[in-house]
């Protein structure tokens, strides 16, 4: 598979970008972002910009965004002290663009976006980020590719992964060595980054028969490659 991948700095983007690298069945991982990752492997390439609903949309960017089979879209920011509408423009607006290209340059196409436990489908709820997020959702649904929802619980990092926000990361260390614990009183409420990237994976190579993943189908996919 060839694979483009959008938020690869972040704690779920590097995750992916991870398994991928290490997974046979992605012969290429194309990382676009804002910022260069400053990782060198044969199969990877890199597209940098700071705009990247216009760097989508140019058309001289359709060649280079031809030829892929699956799209996993980690990108994403906290609502935290963000107006709806700057949240949206980052959360909805963002991330249809880059499907819409997309989607027009690749038939077929499978598009996996990390959205989050507690979004609001009906788009009617009283919590900001839920509407948004379910908008979302639902606008992707609709577009012609065949899209996958990853709605996970707490994600523990693993591997040397770090979130890049302080308070986050200052979180994970804490509960890091309780982690265990969670996975046995909460199986299905926990994954790690391992998870996710793998059962992107698996989705984008087999599909799944549910567009929404949550934890339980998450860690389904990734040990063995279909849900129960």
């Amino acid at each position: 598979m060839r694979v483009v991948l959008f938020g690869a700095t972040g704690m779920v983007g590097q995750g992916v970008l991870r398994e991928c690298l290490r997974d046979e069945r992605v012969s290429e991982v194309l990382v676009i972002g804002r910022t260069e990752l400053g990782v060198e492997q044969p199969k990877l390439r890199e597209i940098v910009a700071p705009d990247l609903a216009e760097l989508v949309t140019r058309p001289d960017m359709a060649k280079e965004l031809s030829g892929y089979d699956a799209c996993f879209f980690c990108l994403g920011v906290s609502s935290v002290g963000m107006t709806e509408e700057a949240y949206r423009r980052v959360t909805h607006d963002l991330t249809l663009s880059v499907a819409r290209a997309l989607c027009a340059q690749n038939p077929g196409l499978t598009f996996v976006y990390v959205s989050g436990q507690g979004t609001d489908s009906t788009e009617q709820g009283r919590t900001m980020w839920a509407r948004v997020k379910g908008r979302t959702e639902n606008d992707l649904l609709a577009l012609p590719m065949t899209t996958y929802l990853f709605r996970p619980g707490y994600i523990q990092p693993l591997h040397g992964i770090t979130s890049r926000t302080r308070l986050y990361r200052a979180l994970y260390a804490v509960v890091a060595p309780l982690y265990p614990l969670l996975r046995r009183l909460l199986p299905h409420q926990v994954t790690t980054t391992e998870q996710v990237g793998r059962a992107m994976i698996a989705v984008a190579a087999t599909g799944a028969p549910e567009p929404h993943q949550g934890p339980r189908g998450i860690n389904d996919l990734a040990r063995t490659g279909r849900t129960a």
